[in-house]
């Protein structure tokens, strides 16, 4: 037991001298801890690292302005009423109006659905900074888009990122970078400036892949090539430098290892961005799609995608009956969804899975969100993203699961989610699909509970299971046609059954990082 856990009036100079029987009634009714985070004696966060210097990330940063900001509400610019007919054309010529007026202090103003149902045949498209579409509630009383026609998705929140690379490439020298630092250093920072976003670029080599145990992955007829790209890219913004170190404005969410490099560096390269949307926001809206069954991938009724897009949120809208949910490019960053529900009532037929929240960007985080349906994933991270991303407080239910689904994507963070009837699984999925093998390294579930908690842990990584409720357990690697290969190593376990101190990583870390404001702000 760390004394320094223990109430004040039990510390003093002979702490030897407690009965077994006080011991052994501490150990059940002090709160439990993890050894690798856990509250300190001055209301800190204490973190262990590991011989390299790894350590839990920082996840605070995820979420709309990069956490602890309140969710904006904009005033009403356009008011549209539900005509009985189509309204594609009417919701639209509203969206088009206000993206065309002149934004004041981040925003141009929020197109406002009356109470109703629209019928819109047609994707509804936000194409500009600072628009809100909003409801006028999720439920019986408030409004639904209804979707009718063909085939297609509700609403599409559309930037178009461009990326305008100058100046050199930087090799960064440290021989190891470890997961959760917000430094590094270059070979040469002259070039550099504090305010500057770089692309942070990590090599992918043969030496890593067959460390990662990836180069042997078979099917027949199908090629399988895990990664798929010959390097990892994450950008981050340069808040500070010191000579030749960099510290970066958000934690780094993987490692990098020179000795798997066979030659290449990992890199930076300062970059400017254009294109990208901020401060869009969707609220308050039910969106229906038909019923029906269909196989993965024919043509579907999907809910909203989002491309490019920074600074953004979407609060209570529910989805009902869309195959998949929700989407998230590898170009959007910051974006909250608070409150948002996904349910489906009827399954995909084929053996494909569709996908709730699927995420394939960063800082983002799912608040209090919920989700029902057999067959499907709840929350997927997608290929060769880092993180930070929070699944904070979410309830799901059915046969699903919280699943990282393919190709090494890095820093998720499950946190007091609940998923009733299904499982929480942070796996090697081997020779499934096309080789989607090792799906996430340096992810933590915390305080959750699923039936199964199903987790391995990948070479030169960590999977945390810390204080979950389910039957833990460690799959071995899938391959083609039921085969399985030998067993992989399990998750890093701590105090299961028993949830640990402090309850919410994210909150807690949010706390200290910006003050009991932050918690307030975002409704804590």
């Amino acid at each position: 037991m760390n004394t320094m856990s223990l109430p004040r009036f039990l510390l003093g100079p002979r702490p030897t001298f407690l009965s077994a029987f006080t011991l052994a009634l501490l150990a059940t009714t002090l709160p439990a801890q993890s050894r690798w985070v856990y509250p300190g004696p001055h209301g800190k966060l204490v973190y262990a690292h590991t011989s390299k210097g790894d350590r839990m990330a920082d996840f605070s940063y995820a979420g709309y302005e990069g956490g602890g900001v309140a969710l904006p509400t904009v005033p009403t610019t356009v008011t549209v009423s539900p005509s009985g007919a189509d309204d594609t054309a009417a919701i639209q010529k509203a969206i088009d109006q206000v993206s065309a007026l002149p934004i004041v202090n981040g925003f141009r103003g929020a197109v406002e659905l009356a109470p109703g149902s629209f019928h819109c045949v047609q994707t509804l498209t936000i194409s500009a900074s600072g628009v809100v579409l909003r409801g006028s509630g999720n439920g019986k009383d408030g409004n639904t888009i209804v979707m009718t026609g063909a085939p297609h998705l509700a609403l599409h929140i559309a930037g178009q990122i461009e990326r305008k690379y100058s100046g050199p490439t930087i090799p960064i020298t440290d021989p190891y970078v470890p997961f959760g630092t917000t430094t590094i250093h270059v070979a040469d920072a002259g070039k550099l400036h504090p305010g500057d976003t770089i692309r942070i670029r990590k090599p992918v080599t043969p030496a890593w892949i067959h460390f990662m145990g990836m180069d042997d992955l078979q099917r027949p007829s199908r090629q399988e090539h895990w990664i798929g790209a010959d390097h990892l890219d994450t950008l981050r913004r340069i808040v500070a430098i010191d000579d030749n170190t960099l510290t970066l404005d958000v934690p780094l969410m993987d490692c990098y290892d020179a000795q798997f490099f066979d030659g290449a560096q990992a890199e930076v390269h300062k970059v400017e961005l254009s294109g990208q949307l901020s401060h869009v926001g969707i609220e308050n809206l039910r969106i229906v799609a038909p019923k029906r069954s269909i196989a993965f991938g024919d043509p579907s009724f999907d809910g909203l995608v989002i491309d490019d897009t920074a600074d953004s949120w979407v609060r209570s809208v529910a989805f009902e009956e869309t195959t998949e949910g929700v989407r998230i490019n590898n170009g959007s960053l910051r974006i909250t969804f608070l409150e948002c529900d996904v349910t489906q009532h009827v399954s995909v037929t084929s053996a494909a899975k569709p996908t709730q929240f699927a995420v394939n960007g960063t800082q983002i985080l799912f608040d209090r969100c919920t989700g029902s349906g057999n067959e499907t994933f709840y929350v997927a991270t997608e290929a060769r993203e880092q993180g930070p991303v929070v699944v904070l407080h979410c309830r799901f239910q059915g046969d699903g699961s919280i699943e990282p689904h393919q190709r090494w994507s890095t820093g998720l963070l499950v946190d007091n989610c609940e998923v009733r009837g299904g499982n929480i699984e942070m796996v090697n999925r081997g020779e499934m699909g096309s080789g989607h093998g090792w799906t996430i390294g340096w992810a933590i579930a915390w305080n959750s509970s699923a039936n199964e908690i199903a987790m391995n842990i990948p070479p030169g990584s960590a999977i945390w299971s810390i204080g979950n409720r389910g039957a833990e357990t460690n799959p071995p690697f899938p391959g083609f046609d039921n085969r399985f290969h030998a067993r992989l190593a399990s998750a890093i376990i701590e105090s299961p059954g028993k949830p640990v101190q402090p309850q919410s990583l994210y909150l807690e870390q949010l706390r200290e990082r910006l003050g009991d404001q932050a918690l307030k702000s975002i409704g804590y």
